[in-house]
């Protein structure tokens, strides 16, 4: 095994959004459909090292442990971005994607379980390769291997979790852009007001109002609300209510929800980041360097014996999931702007992770313009509602068809 140090990785990882830039830049296709460019340079690296170990029998393995700092830097910003005037206004969508999201939830397990009778395996992992690993992601498919281990007899669970999130990571990689691009294109839409966007700048502008002191505002800001989120996680922790841990990605969001409604109104004279370009740049920075870790490290040859029925499955999946954000999510949202936007987020949400949403609508607004409200609603749904949602729908489909 070829092992690479942190320092190293994140090299790597620079390199990687230095190749996704490059390609986007020279091919048609990545630029037309707004394919992120940490997707664009990390898959080329993931199947590079995939032809490394074929070839030398030698795997490669990468220290991540940056990149979850990176996921907590990205999601306090998108926090301090949040006034409650746009939370308010963004009350009734965000309850219809939820709902929306908990429909397609029994679709996308529905979807499995057919699929898995159609290559005659068992039903139970179909639900394994729905909701379990799809929605759930990595983690979600990790914590439940045991429960398919030892109630359903399924030795290799994990490596069928770990095989259909990793491939739903992927294909919800490269869903997002086109959904939104096709949507936007064909109804002709543009944000109301064109606006900075939540997350990055627009690279060709010449001249910007960063500098080192709005550096250093909006890097304190951030580190304010992670210390504040991590103490929201420590204080729902000491309930006990399992239903109310969150992932400290979320409270970190929240943490930086409250401070930003709290600061400027308490100390007007400070110069909070929000809405600043330099926050902007910062949270750019964080989510491109953590989608490009989280690439180019899977380990695909680990995913060979159980590819072939898996890729039938999540292929399935990918058709729904596509069908259902362009004639199900779009019209419920609104079928403006901001709907295509969240559309190109839901791909993220209904195969991949909370990270990839965020990164498929990064990559939209920041070619067409910002859309606050879905940088707001979409991670609350997938990243807080659905994952409460998940558990008590995965049970109910175990005891259904288990």
């Amino acid at each position: 095994m070829i092992e690479l140090d942190a320092l190293q990785t994140l090299n790597l990882a620079i390199l990687v959004l230095f190749a996704g830039k490059f390609l986007n830049s020279r091919i048609e296709f990545l630029r037309k459909y707004n394919i992120p460019e940490p997707v664009s340079g990390g898959l080329p690296v993931c199947l590079l090292t995939w032809a490394i170990f074929a070839l030398s029998g030698k795997g490669i393995s990468f220290d991540l442990g940056a990149r979850d700092v990176l996921l907590v830097y990205f999601f306090a910003g998108i926090g301090l971005n949040s006034d409650f005037r746009t939370l308010l206004k963004g009350g009734l969508p965000l309850l219809i994607l939820l709902g929306a999201t908990i429909g397609y939830m029994f679709i996308q397990n529905f979807t499995g379980v057919g699929m898995a009778n159609l290559l005659g395996m068992d039903s139970s992992v179909g639900v394994l390769s729905g909701t379990t690993s799809l929605i759930g992601g990595h983690g979600t498919a990790i914590a439940w291997t045991p429960v398919f281990q030892e109630r359903f007899g399924i030795t290799n669970a994990s490596e069928i979790g770990i095989a259909s999130a990793t491939f739903g990571l992927v294909l919800s990689s490269l869903m997002g852009g086109p959904i939104a691009n096709l949507l936007i294109t064909k109804h002709q839409l543009e944000p109301k007001v064109v606006e900075q966007p939540d997350v990055g700048v627009v690279h060709e502008q010449q001249q910007t109002s960063i500098n080192l002191y709005s550096m250093l505002m909006a890097w304190l800001a951030l580190n304010l609300s992670i210390g504040l989120g991590s103490l929201i996680q420590e204080g729902l922790e000491a309930t006990g209510i399992k239903q109310l841990e969150l992932p400290l990605f979320v409270c970190c969001l929240f943490g930086g929800i409250i401070l930003t409604n709290a600061v400027p109104r308490l100390m007007p004279r400070v110069q909070w980041p929000q809405g600043s370009r330099s926050l902007a740049l910062i949270s750019d920075l964080a989510l491109g360097m953590f989608l490009a870790m989280s690439l180019m490290s899977l380990q695909l040859w680990t995913l060979a014996g159980v590819a072939g029925p898996i890729l039938g499955i999540v292929g399935a999946q990918f058709v729904v999931a596509f069908l259902f954000a362009l004639f199900v999510v779009f019209r419920l949202m609104g079928r403006d702007y901001e709907a295509a936007v969240i559309c190109s987020g839901f791909g993220g949400i209904s195969l991949g992770a909370t990270p990839t949403a965020m990164a498929n609508m990064t990559a939209v607004t920041n070619r067409y313009g910002a859309a606050h409200k879905a940088f707001i609603i979409v991670p609350l749904v997938c990243g807080f509602f659905v994952d409460i949602a998940n558990a008590f729908i995965i049970n109910l489909f175990l005891d259904w068809f288990g």
